[in-house]
């Protein structure tokens, strides 16, 4: 899964932002200033694919931003937007090492668009792959590769797992899990869930599915 480095000091506009990107499963690290932005790129390298927004509130721009990114990485592609002079804008964030520009306002389709474009360009070869721990995870092949080791899901747990992976971190209860993986017309037992994660850690001893005592699970 790819994790998106989204740097917006309009807080409206952050989250829409956020929302629009995880909808398409993207992780998200999210600023709306440029010191905290600079202080997580000095202290981390987990970003696949940076959005800046320029002209930032406190006197560090995206030009720094993207400066810093350069320092260490000279390969995440780097969105950047302005609702400044484009042409000045544009030619400046190019030269520091800018991958693509996007005018403000624009339309957060369209940047999921751009974004998505650019990690399937990047990325191509592991754009239909997701790491957790030490699995690898083929969304295309649904295949699941622990240390070079197939380990073999049926169909459902393959879902279950996909689900979980792409809400890592969120607590989910039983009837949401039971609607998005049997189906909202499914009148089982909801204790179907408890027996499939149990088998789930079974086959995947390293993935971490926490019971929610009186609610359900969370994957961390």
């Amino acid at each position: 899964m790819y994790k998106i480095g989204l740097v917006e000091d309009e807080i409206s506009l952050n989250n829409l932002l956020r929302s629009y990107l995880e909808k398409d499963d993207f992780l998200v690290e999210s600023f709306t200033k440029g010191q905290d932005t600079l202080d997580y790129i000095e202290k981390n390298d987990d970003i696949n694919l940076w959005i800046l927004d320029i002209m930032l509130e406190d006197e560090i721009t995206g030009y720094d931003i993207i400066k810093k990114i350069r320092e260490k990485n000279d390969e995440i592609p780097i969105i950047f937007s302005s609702a400044r002079d484009a042409s000045i804008d544009k030619i400046m964030g190019l030269e520091l090492g800018g991958d693509d520009y996007i005018s403000k306002p624009y339309s957060p389709r369209e940047l999921v668009l751009r974004v998505k474009n650019i990690i399937k360009r990047v990325y191509s070869g592991d754009f239909h792959k997701l790491h957790y721990n030490n699995y690898e995870i083929n969304t295309e092949k649904r295949t699941v590769l622990y240390k070079g080791k197939n380990i073999k899901l049926t169909t459902l747990e393959f879902d279950l797992l996909l689900f979980f992976i792409k809400n890592k971190g969120k607590s989910l209860n039983r009837e949401n899990i039971l609607n998005n993986i049997w189906g909202r017309d499914y009148f089982g037992n909801d204790r179907v869930v408890d027996d499939s994660i149990r088998r789930l850690r079974k086959k995947m001893k390293e993935l971490n599915i926490n019971t929610v005592y009186g609610f359900g699970y969370r994957l961390v």
